[in-house]
């Protein structure tokens, strides 16, 4: 079972979710507690089951963080909640200990890495900056040191 429908097994129960929702060309995502209701919209012209992944996940986690509306990003408390939200979806979706799953996998690369995880290059992104922060550059597991940087070539 892939991490998308993971979500979707886990979520669908408390959250109205449609995948194949009707936005504006730009718009990805929408999430809404209107009325009562949990809903998520994913934009039906998403083009990865990684992105859709990713995205859904981070709705997941204003779902489960964040509070009223944080549209507007000017604001420093909404921002804070966006970001709480995003913490949420790497914490739902990564664990550290895959970077050794991927490295023993043969894994070589970012796109690769994104591959194997089924998230976005962007979410790998994201989940480095966030683990960066909870343990610095590096962290130990067992013979394992992982490095939360990425080196463009």
């Amino acid at each position: 079972m892939s991490a998308y429908e993971k979500l979707l097994e886990e979520f669908s129960q408390y959250i109205i979710i449609d995948d194949a929702a009707n936005l504006p060309f730009k718009v990805k995502d929408f999430y809404t507690n209107e009325h009562k209701s949990n809903i998520i919209l994913l934009n039906k012209n998403l083009k990865t089951t990684a992105e859709r992944t990713c995205i859904l996940a981070e709705e997941i986690g204003h779902y489960c963080t964040t509070a009223g509306d944080i549209l507007d990003q000017s604001k420093i408390q909404n921002r804070k909640q966006e970001y709480k939200a995003r913490r949420w979806a790497v914490k739902k979706l990564i664990r550290v200990e895959q970077f050794i799953d991927a490295f023993n996998a043969g894994v070589t690369n970012k796109a690769e890495l994104a591959e194997f995880l089924e998230v976005t290059e962007d979410f790998i992104d994201t989940t480095l900056d966030h683990f960066k922060a909870i343990y610095g550059i590096s962290h130990s597991i067992g013979e394992y040191i992982i490095f939360f940087i990425y080196k463009h070539l």
